[in-house]
Order: structure tokens, then C-alpha cells, then sequence
């Protein structure tokens, strides 16, 4: 008996270090990941005495409405057919909201009174689409731009917002692609474009013809943001003008040139600005290293912020809102393994208080770390990215989910995502690329991309994965990938030519053919066609490279399981050609699961449509990884 002592002992602990390493993984349902939150949206009133937020009433989003101490809540819109898409104030007695609608469906903008709970449609309904110039109110009127005389073009107006009267006061001439108010409500800058090369235009007040201030290519970045209080001239702007990155400066419109340069970031570019009204000037300068960083130009904002960040134990805190004397703010909170929390803060008194938790259903110690990976591309490109692994003992040799971020023209932050948190759960790695043409890292990375969407952004993509496999993160006969979009485009690229790397893929309103994919770009974006040719490439000049980069193309090619979401209404995709990829993979006996949604568009809308997805996605993976 007791030379069989050791043997047992040594099989009960194998037995329990194989368990232990799932033990600290709790399964979380699909729905507590991927459920509107309860509460959201929330924006204060000009004068701070009240709180409007979104929430589902008979299962439409709604706006309701409190007051800023908490006592008293209630309903200020009946919404039953479509979820209000957003709102704001109009000023304390009104809010402005739309819905959510499909590519075919009227416009239409109401305002609602907070006291009487009337609601009047301020537009006659229309099919076209909007842009706000300025929601600030000036004298009852709003600025909007429409689509509404040329749908490829969108003039500016002025929206009454009580005999809701449009008048033009810009006209498009077929090239202007932005438009902006000065701090009076008046439009005297526009950026007009050709599709390849911009200029900025401006004029001295409404009536004066607008005039040449510089031209640039569209590679190079100049973003107005503000007129410069007391200086009618000048503006603040971000602008890579002889620059890599992307800097905070103040440009002369009278002379035609940045004059000075605020703050530039020597590794990325300066994602955003924000201003005080109250202290008439900047705030502070944000951007992204590998987490979210600030620079502060206000002393008295920073120890505020500093203060608050030491009471929120550390969390990212963000201003989503403020009332006009800067006293009450609203402050959305989270980190890349909790999807945070919606607070008040009255700077009067010091005060700080919840009003939401944005998902009440996690728990953040079931969730998962982001960590920053840098690693060398084949041609020795630095490429940045991010590995999230599942919370278990065990971290090698991992099922690896790999999930290009749609765009291109975008970036993975370190946040809270909710599919990568998804997958972390179920016990997969998760790697988030930031492969060249990604923004962010300035503009030789970013125009790197160019022409690339089939050549070395995949290949950054696919050495990524290698990387993993070398350091024993990822088991090689395990790896999905995984996207949205241009990253669908990459899950199917990924299935059709690198089959040896792939076990499976997964594409949610993906392009499967580039010729498509330019011929059907909606009007509103005809202006910019010159552009998309530059970065993606020319059709009739080079249809052989896009006909050897279209997965539509190349289903014999395909090997393994594919999962492919579509959304029938889907306004930059086809989905009969869609259709016929999928009979293409069935007739060539390839593994294949369509799901797909016919009242859809490119991002599914509806709550159970989404929900559904992420099941049959999770079942997708199970079935062809096996993390569990």
C-alpha cells in the first residue's frame, strides 16, 4: 500500500494544477457583455440643474431626465418604434434629438420641452443626411449642414428652432467638405477638397466672399478646432504641416501660415483638445502612447483632475460633459478590465457622485489586462499592438483570436472593449495589431498603408502572429481571426492566403471585393474618390492587383471554417455578392456559417440581432479552437 503513496499524491496534484488552470476564469454570459447599458449618454443642462440620460422604455432608448441633486427622474420622450440615436441641449427648457434609421429613410430632427413634454419635428422629413456645424444656439438658431439640394454636397442653414425656418446662409459649390462657425455662430471657414488636395478657406464675416488661406495634400494634416477668443483671425488647429506628428498650433488666416506651435507629442500624434469657456483658453491636449495620456495647459484643471483620479483609484476619467459656468460636470471613468462608471462632479462643493454604472452586470475581477507588444514586421517596420490574455495560470501555448481593427484609418487604444473581453473570458488570447496605415503614430506610418490593403498590412498583421507563436503565447494549430469591416476584408485576405497560419475565420460585414467596394461608395463621399484611389488604388489602372487582393476571387484558396456576418440593408456592402461567396464555399464544401440579418445595415443596430451574433461567433470559435 504504501509504494502506491507517492503515485496517488502526484496524479491528485497534476489533477489540480490542470484545474487550477481555469479556476480563476468565470464564465460570463454573452448578454452581460454585449447589453445596452441601463443608463447612457448622459449630458447636463446649460444651467447644471438638470441631467438628461438615454434609457430603454418598452425596449426603445428614450431620453429622461433628472435633476442634478437626484430628486426627481422621469420620462420626456414616447419613442416606440426607433431608438433616439442622440441628442443635446438646446438650453434649459429643450433638448434636440434624432433617431437611428436605416440609408433610406427620412430625416427627421425634434425638440422636446423638458416642462410640457411636447415634441415637434424642426425638419421637414427627407431622404438625406446631416452634419451639425455648431450646436451652440445663437439668437433661437442652430447651424446644420444638409445634403438636401445635391446629395453629394451639403450646404449650410439655419435651423429656427421655434418656426423651425431653414435658411441657407452657405452654399457648396460641389467641393467643400467641412464647414465652421466662428464663436458668434458665424460660418467663415470651410475646407475645400478635390479628393487628393485640400484648401482652407475663410472670410472676414458672412457676407464677404471667402478667401484662399493654403492648400495641402490630404497626406498632410491641418484639423481647424477653434476660433481664438479675442483674435478673429486666428484659429487653434492640429496640423502635421513639416511635421511627422500630428501638433496643436495656432494658424494666422490673414497670413496663410502656423505662426505657433502650442505642443507636439515626439512618438504620436495629439488625438484631441479640449477648451475652458470659463478661463477663455486651452485646457489640455490629449493623446494616446500605449495608454491614454494628457497634456495640461490650465494648472487649476490638472490638480482638479489629479485630485480626482487619486478618488477614483486610478481609473482613465474623461469630461463628457459640462455646464456653461464649468461648476458641474458629468465624468465617464473605466480601464482596460472594467467598463467603468458615469459621475457628477460639483467643483463648488467637492462633490462626487455616481449616477451609473455602465455595465452593473461585470465584475471586473472576471475580467482581463491589456499589455502593449512591439515587435519588427518582415521588412523592419516597428509595429505596436495589443495582447490580452484570459485569466487563467496558464499562459502559453494559447488558442489566439487575432482581431485587425476596421478602418483602416484608425487604431486600437487601451480601453475597455467588450469583444475582447468576450474572448479573454471564453480562454482566448487576444491580439489587437496596429499594423502601418493605422493613424496615431504620424504620417509616414499612416501613408505607409497606402496601396497595401492586400500586401504589407497583412503581412504586419501576419508576423504579429508569428511573434506570439515564437514567444509560446500562441499554440500555431490554434489561431482564428477575427473583424469588423476592413478587418472582415482582412479575416477572409487572412483565409484566402495565409491558410497555414489561419485555422478559421471570421468576417461581420466584411469587403470581399474592392472593385465593388469603390463603384457602389456612397454620394456624399464622391468629393473625396481621388483620395480613395490613392490609398486603396485605381480600379481601371490597377484592376489585376485588385482582382489578386478581393477575397470574392479566391474561395478556391479557402481551407478552413469560415463564419460570415451580414446585414441585408448594409449601405457599404454588397450582399448579393455576399450571397454568392457563401454558395461559392458551399459548392467548394467549405465549412461555412452565414448569419445573416435582413433589416441589418453595416452595423447591427438591433440588441437581439447583435446578441445573436456573438452566440453563433462563440460557438464558431468553440467548435474550431477550443479554448474551453
Amino acid at each position: 500500500m504504501r509504494i502506491f503513496t507517492p503515485i496517488i499524491v502526484v496524479f491528485f496534484l497534476l489533477c489540480l494544477s490542470a484545474c487550477s488552470n481555469f479556476a480563476k476564469r468565470e464564465e460570463i454570459p454573452v448578454e452581460s457583455f454585449f447589453m445596452k447599458s441601463p443608463k447612457g449618454n448622459f449630458q447636463i443642462s446649460p444651467s447644471g440643474k438638470y441631467i438628461a440620460f438615454l434609457q430603454s422604455y418598452k425596449g426603445i432608448q428614450n431620453i429622461y431626465l433628472t435633476t442634478w441633486n437626484n430628486t426627481e427622474t422621469k420620462r420626456i420622450t414616447t419613442e416606440t418604434d426607433k431608438n433616439i440615436a442622440n441628442y443635446f441641449w438646446a438650453d434649459d427648457d429643450e433638448l434636440v434629438f434624432w433617431k437611428e434609421r436605416s440609408k433610406d429613410d427620412n430625416l427627421n430632427i425634434y425638440a422636446v420641452n423638458r416642462t410640457s413634454l411636447s415634441v415637434r419635428n424642426l425638419i421637414t422629413p427627407e431622404p438625406m443626411r446631416f452634419r451639425w456645424v455648431s450646436q451652440q444656439v445663437n439668437n433661437d438658431e442652430l447651424l446644420i449642414s444638409l445634403n438636401k439640394r445635391d446629395s453629394s454636397a451639403f450646404d449650410v442653414y439655419r435651423l429656427n428652432l421655434h418656426n423651425c425656418h431653414l435658411k441657407m446662409v452657405a452654399k457648396n459649390p460641389g467641393n467643400i467638405s467641412n464647414w465652421f462657425a466662428d464663436l458668434d455662430g458665424k460660418v467663415r471657414l470651410a475646407v475645400a477638397s478635390d479628393g487628393v488636395n485640400e484648401t482652407l478657406l475663410y472670410r472676414d464675416n458672412e457676407t464677404s466672399e471667402f478667401k484662399h488661406v493654403f492648400e495641402n495634400n490630404f497626406k498632410t494634416t491641418v484639423k481647424p478646432l477653434r476660433f481664438i477668443e479675442g483674435k478673429a483671425n486666428h484659429i487653434y488647429a492640429l496640423s502635421n504641416i513639416n511635421r511627422d506628428k500630428q501638433a496643436l498650433v495656432i494658424i494666422d488666416l490673414e497670413k496663410g501660415e502656423e505662426i505657433k506651435t502650442i505642443y507636439v507629442h515626439p512618438e504620436v500624434d495629439i488625438d484631441n483638445i479640449r477648451f475652458s469657456t470659463v478661463a477663455k483658453g486651452l485646457a489640455y491636449a490629449e493623446y494616446d502612447t500605449w495608454k491614454p495620456e494628457r497634456h495640461y495647459f490650465n494648472k487649476k484643471i490638472k490638480e482638479v483632475h489629479e485630485d480626482l483620479t487619486r478618488r477614483l483609484n486610478g481609473y482613465w476619467m474623461r469630461v463628457i460633459d459640462k455646464n456653461d459656468a464649468e461648476t458641474r460636470f458629468i465624468i465617464r471613468t473605466y480601464a482596460d478590465d472594467d467598463p467603468g462608471a458615469i459621475y457628477l462632479y460639483s467643483i463648488q462643493d467637492d462633490h462626487l457622485t455616481k449616477l451609473a454604472d455602465v455595465n452593473p452586470a461585470l465584475n471586473r475581477t472576471a475580467l482581463c489586462k491589456m499589455d502593449s507588444i512591439r515587435y519588427d514586421a518582415r521588412d523592419g517596420m516597428t509595429i505596436s499592438g495589443y495582447l490580452t490574455l484570459p485569466n487563467q495560470l496558464k499562459k502559453q501555448n494559447l488558442p489566439l483570436i487575432v482581431i485587425p481593427h476596421n478602418g483602416p484609418s484608425a487604431r486600437n487604444v487601451w480601453e475597455y472593449n467588450s469583444e475582447v473581453q468576450f474572448l479573454a473570458n471564453r480562454g482566448y488570447a487576444v491580439f489587437q495589431p496596429n499594423y502601418r496605415g493605422s493613424t496615431g503614430y504620424g504620417k509616414e506610418f499612416w501613408s505607409a498603408g497606402f496601396g497595401e490593403w492586400g500586401g504589407k498590412i497583412q503581412e504586419d498583421i501576419a508576423d504579429g502572429v508569428r511573434y506570439l507563436i515564437d514567444k509560446k503565447v500562441a499554440d500555431p494549430k490554434r489561431i482564428g481571426i477575427f473583424g469588423y469591416s476592413f478587418g472582415g476584408f482582412c479575416a477572409l485576405y487572412g483565409a484566402c492566403f495565409h491558410n497555414d497560419l489561419y485555422k478559421c475565420a471570421a468576417s461581420y460585414s466584411g469587403i470581399t471585393n474592392l472593385f465593388t467596394y469603390l463603384k457602389e461608395i456612397p454620394p456624399y463621399y464622391k468629393p473625396y474618390l481621388q483620395m480613395y484611389y490613392e490609398i486603396i488604388g485605381n480600379p481601371e489602372k490597377q484592376a489585376d492587383y485588385f482582382r489578386a487582393v478581393s477575397p470574392v476571387f479566391h474561395t478556391d484558396k479557402i481551407k478552413g471554417p469560415i463564419f460570415i456576418a451580414q446585414g441585408g440593408k448594409d449601405e457599404r456592402g454588397n450582399v448579393n455578392e455576399t450571397n454568392q461567396m457563401v454558395r461559392d464555399l458551399k459548392g467548394k464544401n467549405i465549412n461555412i456559417t452565414y448569419f445573416l440579418k435582413e433589416k441589418e445595415g453595416h452595423y447591427f443596430k438591433d440588441e437581439q440581432a447583435r446578441l445573436a451574433f456573438y452566440q453563433q461567433l462563440e460557438v464558431f470559435f468553440a467548435n474550431n479552437l477550443g479554448a474551453n
